[in-house]
């Protein structure tokens, strides 16, 4: 079983959409020209910001991704930000505020409707059956980004397309439906879904190059694979200079609520070892109110204070354009 988007593929690869900047049109408009299917991080931008990234890249065969709307956790997110305050007198930056809960997500979901694309994905939960059809009516495919076998289920129930089968292994944040972190390994989590839902998967987490994907593809587990931290080294991401500096530095990565308030996968660095067992399931409550501290270490270069998405494959990255990547990862595939 595949869809009409995998099916044109050349190479089954997939860019991970990844919200807040390493994400961009240039990258998405590579892999989709060098015979992949790249994506814009649709998440984190302004209706406005949105509409302009999706318009600069039609005329390749590309796709969106959204993060839903969660409801407010409870969590006291005041006590967190109290006892951040020795970071923010540190980086001399004030605390973020809130700015708008469901990122702008039913402005951008009517936009996507009046002005249709390839595809459509979802991270955080799964589209409802009826906003399932109303894509379809327009002839977008629908993906749903799923890390455990139950979210699977509900997303397969909906009527979606395709599933992006996203492992423990994946850099950023994790993808459940109910903001758990759960372990099972991906080539398990493959297993598991392909037992409740006969729909296409796009194997995600700790991928970086083709001979990664060999035996998924020969064995059936899964039929192309998302890669995010593989691509985090091209000249056409937006990874800030540090980020690209650390991925090779830093020795490991761990999954934080840190600086977000949904658990991400990150690589480690003082921030994350200081406040992570105190961080409460709080978001975006909590990437709002640590975007200046963020913002701050970004700008002068100080890792100490930046979450840096990895995946555990980090260490492999390589600086080499998008479509060099894609070549490579060919051969290897024997395409």
């Amino acid at each position: 079983m595949t869809t009409p988007i995998l099916k044109q593929l050349r190479v089954p690869v997939v860019s991970a959409p990844m919200a807040g900047g390493p994400s961009t049109p240039e990258l998405a408009r590579a892999v989709s020209e060098a015979g992949g299917l790249g994506m814009i991080a649709g998440a984190l931008l302004t209706p406005e910001g949105f509409a302009a990234q999706v318009d600069s890249i039609r005329g390749v065969t590309f796709g969106v991704n959204l993060f839903l709307p969660e409801e407010p956790s409870g969590a006291d997110v005041q006590s967190y930000a109290q006892h951040l305050a020795p970071w923010f007198e540190r980086f001399d930056i004030e605390p973020g505020e809130l700015v708008r809960r469901d990122d702008y997500y039913a402005e951008k979901f009517a936009w996507l409707l009046a002005h249709p694309v390839p595809m459509v994905s979802s991270t955080f939960a799964t589209f409802d059956a009826d906003e399932v059809a109303r894509l379809h009516a327009v002839g977008t495919e629908v993906w749903a980004t799923v890390a455990t076998a139950s979210d699977a289920s509900v997303a397969t129930a909906n009527g979606v397309d395709a599933l992006v089968v996203q492992g423990p292994e994946a850099g950023g944040h994790r993808g459940t439906f109910d903001g758990s972190a759960p372990e099972q390994p991906l080539t398990e989590l493959l297993a598991a879904v392909r037992e409740i839902s006969e729909l296409p998967r796009v194997a995600a987490g700790g991928l970086m190059d083709g001979n990664d994907i060999v035996p998924l593809l020969d064995s059936g587990a899964a039929h192309a694979a998302q890669f995010g931290t593989a691509f985090l080294n091209t000249p056409e991401a937006g990874t800030k200079p540090i980020h690209r500096q650390q991925l090779t530095l830093a020795s490991d990565t761990a999954v934080t609520r840190a600086f977000s308030g949904r658990p991400a996968r990150g690589l480690v660095n003082d921030f994350m070892r200081e406040n992570s067992a105190v961080a409460p399931a709080a978001f975006p409550d909590l990437h709002y109110l640590t975007a200046p501290l963020r913002a701050k270490a970004a700008a002068i270069g100080d890792p100490s204070a930046l979450s840096m998405w990895a995946g555990t494959g980090h260490r492999r990255v390589q600086a080499m354009p998008a479509a060099e990547l894609i070549a490579e990862w060919a051969r290897q595939l024997g395409r």
